[in-house]
């Protein structure tokens, strides 16, 4: 967060938040304090609060069926499966806002139980392929603000060279 120069996180309600400058651009960071199934009432209290469009919401999280380091970006799309997603768009009442979905799955393991597997720590060989994916997410986040959701999806959609 320091490249964005943000705040304090601080509680509101069903979510934490904190302001950010990108590039002059304020912006805010919310974090969901909810159970990830219930994550939509965080969502949906922000919008409110803020009083913007869903299409200016870019929902960023943690996807299973991707493979661990891969990042997507896309400007709609459904639930997918993913708990946490049909929480949100039961709660906008669209599918119509952009996500940033992070590559989870193991490097070499089938999991049975997504559960138990998003609950536990990455390994040692798999946690240089989870910090990368997170620096790649934040950039993929900057570009979107600055430069366009478009410009962000040409950029970090395909796989790094």
């Amino acid at each position: 967060m320091a490249r964005w120069k943000a705040g304090r996180w601080l509680r509101a309600g069903s979510r934490s938040e904190t302001h950010a400058v990108v590039d002059g651009r304020e912006i805010t960071l919310v974090k969901p304090m909810t159970w990830m199934n219930r994550s939509g009432a965080a969502v949906a209290g922000l919008r409110d609060e803020l009083a913007c469009e869903p299409n200016e919401i870019l929902v960023c999280f943690d996807e299973l069926a991707l493979p661990l380091g891969k990042v997507r970006l896309r400007p709609r799309g459904s639930h997918g499966g993913h708990n946490g997603m049909r929480s949100i768009i039961d709660r906008l009442g669209t599918t119509e806002f952009p996500r940033l979905r992070v590559g989870i799955a193991p490097l070499s393991v089938t999991v049975e139980d997504g559960s138990d597997f998003v609950l536990s720590p990455f390994t040692r060989e798999e946690r240089p392929l989870a910090e990368e994916a997170a620096v790649r997410a934040a950039d993929a986040v900057h570009c979107a603000v600055t430069e366009g959701l478009l410009t962000a999806m040409n950029r970090y959609n395909p796989e790094p060279s």
